[in-house]
Order: structure tokens, then sequence, then C-alpha cells
């Protein structure tokens, strides 16, 4: 059989669902059930790869995948916003399940298998949505995505992981079945297609109410974006284990969320329409609430999961605002930050999974002197931590910069606020953490002696945040590469 673009698509679904029935049946037998999941990872990039080159060059692969009630089709089409997603998704699967490794057989955690198992369904529903060529596609795949996390959030089986998952289940459900639908029924009836096009769908003429009231079912509907109010699921998610933490906010659910945001303003709305909205102007306002927000709870957790879990809530919202800009430069901005925010918020939690494991604290207020004995591990968070705040030559620091142009090519000038203050907050509660684990003290030297000897046992929670913490610092490099790939998903192509 000839490696056609059409297989490829179809391989973005199957190398992890083979992998997810194949992990059961070697499941007794550890080595082997890992080494499944590598090679399917590896394997998956190396078709993501090959997609991408595809992509770049101006083609847009698509797969019919059937029909159901007579007209709605399920589909794949790649186009450059998914390609990214896809990239993200694959290469961090890669490292996280390196991580997942040190990290699971470290803290002697139980179902490991299952753990495996559904990781990789959860990777195969990111690629559906990444590879979506319609809202009837993307809606499948965002609550199968949905269900295959479910089990990975109560992972630990207690009353605690239960809660967590029941509010998880019912906000992701509730927002999606309740707004999501609506508009996607909504955007059928008016446009006539859920097809995605670059300028988006609705016909000349459409409404400003009709534009508004969909635009707000989206916006809401979304709820893995955890745009405020529904971002409570997000924090109450924190009860998984470190690796599906890493996995909810860099990889999979909530990258899911913030990609459909923005590909539907810019492949359904389109940028024009969505700008002249009032509802745009509004959800702006709510991004950068949110944004400024988020962060100032962030300040209060001493629970250093915690802390990133509100982080996430803050720094999505940048997406959000990007695409409610809806200016050429915010919309990059807001692409942009999908990439850079996955390759410093697993950093971050990957850490802080590597200070559990080894360590066994949680709070930061107990982090004092640890970094003395975990060099690397708080290296890397300090490295993660600059990137998510946007200092140069970090990732992270292009973002915020095409979201502050895009802002004042809006004409909304005075959002710059809400980002220059989001970044003094950034600085305030994750800059501490690593001054903290650094210049303090120890304060039971003793268990730190103890702790250097317990840290050469978990190499593997150590490694990949490290990686990734370069990858961040080494994106900087690329930024430029990164917007010339993402520009076609404009109108006419230009900034």
């Amino acid at each position: 059989m000839a490696y056609t673009a059409e297989l490829a698509l179809a391989l973005l679904l199957i190398i992890p669902l083979i992998a997810a029935v194949l992990i059961p049946i070697v499941g007794k037998k550890p080595n082997i059930r890992e080494a499944v999941t590598l090679i399917a990872a590896f394997a998956l990039l190396a078709n993501v790869i090959y997609l991408i080159q595809i992509v770049a060059d101006g083609a847009r692969p698509e797969l019919h995948l059937g029909t159901f009630a007579g007209r709605f089709e399920i589909k794949f089409v790649l186009e450059p916003l998914g390609a990214v997603f896809a990239a993200i998704a694959s290469s961090l699967w890669i490292l996280n399940t390196l991580f997942t490794i040190g990290y699971m057989r470290g803290n002697e955690e139980k179902n490991q298998t299952r753990f495996y198992a559904f990781v990789a369904i959860a990777i195969a529903g990111v690629m559906g949505i990444a590879a979506s060529g319609n809202l009837i596609t993307l809606f499948v795949f965002y609550e199968a995505l949905t269900l295959s996390t479910f089990p990975l959030v109560t992972h630990k089986g207690d009353a605690k992981a239960k809660r967590g998952g029941t509010i998880y289940a019912l906000v992701l459900m509730g927002t999606s079945l309740g707004f999501l639908l609506p508009a996607i029924i909504g955007t059928q009836v008016i446009a006539g297609t859920t097809d995605f096009m670059v300028g988006g769908v609705f016909p000349p003429g459409t409404g400003t109410l009709a534009v508004s009231v969909l635009l707000f079912l989206f916006a809401f509907g979304i709820g893995k974006a955890a745009l405020m109010p529904v971002h409570g699921w997000l924090p109450n998610a924190m009860v998984a284990p470190t690796p599906v933490s890493a996995l909810l906010h860099a990889v999979a659910v909530v990258k899911a969320g913030v990609f459909t945001m923005l590909k539907v303003v810019v492949y359904t709305f389109g940028p024009a329409l969505a700008a002249e909205s009032n509802m745009s102007t509004i959800l702006t306002w709510v991004a950068a609430i949110s944004i400024v927000l988020a962060s100032v709870i962030a300040m209060r957790q001493d629970n250093l999961k915690a802390r990133l879990a509100y982080s996430t809530v803050s720094q999505l919202s940048y997406i959000t605002l990007g695409a409610m800009l809806a200016a050429p430069m915010a919309i990059i901005g807001g692409g942009l930050q999908i990439i850079m925010h996955a390759w410093g918020k697993i950093t971050l939690f990957m850490c802080a999974g590597a200070i559990y494991t080894v360590a066994h604290r949680t709070e930061i207020s107990k982090l004092n002197g640890l970094g003395r004995t975990m060099p690397f591990v708080f290296g890397a968070f300090l490295i993660g931590s600059l990137s998510i705040i946007g200092v140069p030559p970090m990732g992270g620091s292009w973002p915020k910069f095409y979201l502050m142009y895009g802002a004042l090519d809006s004409g909304k000038g005075i959002i710059l606020a809400a980002l220059i203050v989001s970044s003094i907050l950034n600085v305030l509660y994750l800059v501490p953490i690593a001054i903290r684990g650094f210049m303090r003290p120890p304060d039971n030297p003793e268990d730190d002696a103890h702790i250097a000897e317990v840290r050469k046992k978990h190499r593997w929670v150590i490694i990949p945040p490290v990686l990734t913490a370069l990858g961040a610092l080494i994106l900087f490099f690329y930024a430029g590469d990164m917007t010339n790939f993402l520009k076609p998903i404009l109108p006419g192509g230009v900034l």
C-alpha cells in the first residue's frame, strides 16, 4: 500500500488506537507495555511530520470517514493550525510517556496498564480534533476526548478523585451539550454548512444578533478552554496523578479547548465578522478579566499543582483573547501561545511531579533549599517559568508580543494593561518558587541529604522536564518559521 496523505490522515487515529489495544494485551509485562507506548508515540510523530511537510507545501489533505443522517459528513481536512496542534500533541506524548514511566514506577501507582491505554485513546481523540474538517467531526472527537480522560482524572479511585472527576465530566459535558452543540446546529441552519473555511462560512448579511448569540454559545460551550466562569473543572482535575495534569494542561484537554476556540473564530466566523460583533468585545473583556483574576488566585495557592492550575486558566485566556481581538497579529499570537504554553507548562508540571516523586513535597512553603538538592529540576522550573512569563529569549515571549501588537491593531489598546499586569503577576507567583528552592536554607538538611540519594533512582522524572525546558528555549529561535506556517489561516494569508 502506497504511503499517501490520505493514509497518513487515517494513521492519526490508527496508530494510537492500535497502541490502546496492544497495551492491555501486554500489560503484565511493563517493559513491553511501555515500549509499545513509546513506539506508537514516535510513529505518530513521524506521521505528523510527513503531513506537516504536505501542508507547508500548500496542500490540504482530506479524508472522508463517513456520513450519517444522509447529509452530515465526518471528515478530516488538515490545515496549518490543526497540523501545529497535532505536532504539539505527538511530540509531547513521547516526553510525557518517559516522565510517566518514572512517575508511575517511582510512586508505585496502581492500574498502570489502564492508565497507558486511556492516554493512547485520548491522543487519538486529540488527533481527531486536530484534523477535523468540520464542526460535526470536531464535536464527535471533542466528546470522545472528555470520555477518555475521565478515567485518568479519577485514576486514584478515592473519594477526592471521584469528586474531581464528577465535576470534570459534568462541566465539560454540560457546556458542550448545553452550548456547543446548539451553536453547531445554529451554524448549520444559518450558514448551511459546518465545514471549516478560510474567512468563515456565514453568508453576507448575516444578522449581528445571530452572530453574537452563536459567538457566545461557542465561547462558553468550549468548556475545555476554561474561560471564567466555566473554569472550575480544571483545578478540581488536579486530583489526578501529575502525568495526567501534564497531559491535561499541555498536550490534550485544555489545548483542545483553545485550539477549538481559535479554529471556530478563524474558520467558522472569519476574523472580519467576529471583529464586527459586539459580543467579541464583551468576550475580549471576559478573557482579560480571566487572565488577571486567575493570576491573582494563583498567587494565593500554596499547593504547587493548584498554583499551576490557576496559572493555566490565565494563560489559556491569552488564546481566547487573541481569537476575540480577531486582528491578524492577535490570531497568530494565539496560535503561537498554543505552542509555547504547551512546552512551558508541561515543564512546570513535570517538575512538580519530580519534586513529589523524589521529595514527597506538594506545598510551595516546604520547598526551601530543595533546589540545591534537585538543581536540574528547579533549573528547568525556572526556565519554564520565564517562558510562561514571556521573558526573551524564551519561546513564550513571542505570543505576548503578537498579542500586544494585535490589541493595538484592533483599537483595544487598553487590553495591554491586562497583559502587562498578568506578566507582573506571573513573575510574582512563579519566580519565587525557584528562588525559594535555590536561595533559602533548607528546613531540614538531614532530610535533603536523604533526598539526594533517592534522586539517583528517579532519573526518568528529571530528564523529561529538562528536555522540555530546552524546547521552550529553542522554540524562541523558530518563531518566524512558525509564524510563516500559520499565515495561511488568515484571509489573504498576510499579517
